[in-house]
C-alpha cells in the first residue's frame, strides 16, 4: 500500500466563522463522500469533541476516516511559551494519545506586522523546538507550517531558510503549504526539492499568479508534479487539501466535493501508479 494519504483540512469550513464548530458528523460525511481518507481540524473546530476524544473516534469510525493531524495555533510572542500556552499544549498531547499516529501541526497565529523580525523569529523557533521535544517524549510526531498573511514571521524565502536551519529536525518536521509558499513569492517546486528531507506533512491549496486563492487545479500550482516527486522519493505521510477560495467560504461542502473530484481524477492515479 502506498504511504501517501490524502485528507481534508478544516480551514475550508473554519472560514465560515462559528457555523461549523463542532459539526464533526456533518463535515466527516462530506469529507468521506469526496473521497478523502482523513481529516485535519484545528483544536478550535472540535467544539465539544475536544472534551471527548472517544466521541470523535466514534464519528471517524462511522465514516471510515482517520485523524491524520490536529492543528495547534499558539501566539508565541515571547522567547518562551507562556503558561497558558504550555497548558494548552499539554492538553493537546493528552488528546492525541487517543489517536496513535496522528500528526501534530504547529502554526503560529500571524501577527499584525513584522517589526523586530529576526528576534521574533528566533523566539518562535525556540518555542517550536520546545513543544516538539516534549511531543516526542509522548511519541507524537509534529511539524511546523508557515503561513503567508502580511504579519507572518516566516513568509518569504529568506524567512524559510532561517526557519528550516533553526528547527531541530530530530523532533520536528517541515509542513509546507503550496499556496502559502507561492504567496510568499517562492518557487514551490524548488522549495519542495530543496527541503524534501525535512518534509513530514504537506498542505495543498491552489492560487493564481496574482495571489488569489482558487479550487484545486484552477490555479498555477503543479500538484501532479509535486505528488510524483513525493511518491518517487518515498514520502510517507499525509497531503491535506485545503481550499481558501471565495467559493469555499460561501459553500465549503461544495468546494470539498469539487476538490475531491480533482483528487480522484488527477492525484490518486499518480499514487496508485507508484505502488
Amino acid at each position: 500500500m502506498n504511504a501517501i494519504r490524502f485528507g481534508s483540512q478544516f480551514y475550508t469550513w473554519q472560514m465560515s466563522g462559528q457555523r461549523y464548530v463542532g459539526a464533526l458528523p456533518h463535515i466527516t460525511q462530506i469529507v468521506r463522500a469526496a473521497g478523502f481518507a482523513g481529516i485535519e481540524p484545528e483544536t478550535g473546530m472540535l467544539g465539544a469533541y475536544y472534551d471527548d476524544p472517544a466521541a470523535l473516534r466514534d464519528v471517524l469510525d462511522q465514516h471510515g476516516l482517520t485523524l491524520g493531524a490536529l492543528t495547534l495555533v499558539p501566539d508565541w510572542i515571547g522567547p518562551r511559551e507562556s503558561e497558558p500556552e504550555i497548558r494548552e499544549t499539554e492538553r493537546v498531547f493528552s488528546y492525541l494519545r487517543n489517536f496513535p499516529g496522528a500528526h501534530l501541526m504547529l502554526v503560529q497565529m500571524p501577527g499584525i506586522d513584522r517589526r523586530d523580525l529576526r528576534q521574533r523569529q528566533q523566539n518562535v523557533i525556540g518555542c517550536i523546538n520546545a513543544v516538539a521535544t516534549r511531543a516526542a517524549g509522548h511519541g507524537i510526531a509534529c511539524s511546523y507550517h508557515p503561513n503567508s498573511p502580511p504579519g507572518s514571521l516566516f513568509r518569504v524565502l529568506e524567512d524559510y531558510k532561517i526557519l528550516l536551519e533553526g528547527l531541530d529536525s530530530r523532533v520536528v518536521g517541515f509542513a509546507p503549504d503550496t499556496g502559502h509558499v507561492a504567496k510568499g513569492g517562492i518557487d514551490v517546486l524548488e522549495l519542495f526539492e530543496t527541503y524534501r528531507p525535512l518534509i513530514r506533512h504537506v498542505h495543498f491549496k491552489d492560487i493564481t499568479a496574482a495571489g488569489e486563492w482558487k479550487a484545486m487545479g484552477a490555479g498555477v500550482i503543479d500538484f501532479p508534479r509535486i505528488v510524483t516527486r513525493l511518491r518517487d522519493t518515498g514520502y510517507s505521510g499525509w497531503i491535506m487539501i485545503e481550499d481558501e477560495s471565495v467559493e469555499a467560504e460561501m459553500d465549503p461542502d461544495a468546494a470539498t466535493q469539487k476538490n475531491g473530484e480533482y483528487l480522484r481524477q488527477t492525484l490518486l492515479p499518480l499514487v496508485v501508479a507508484g505502488v
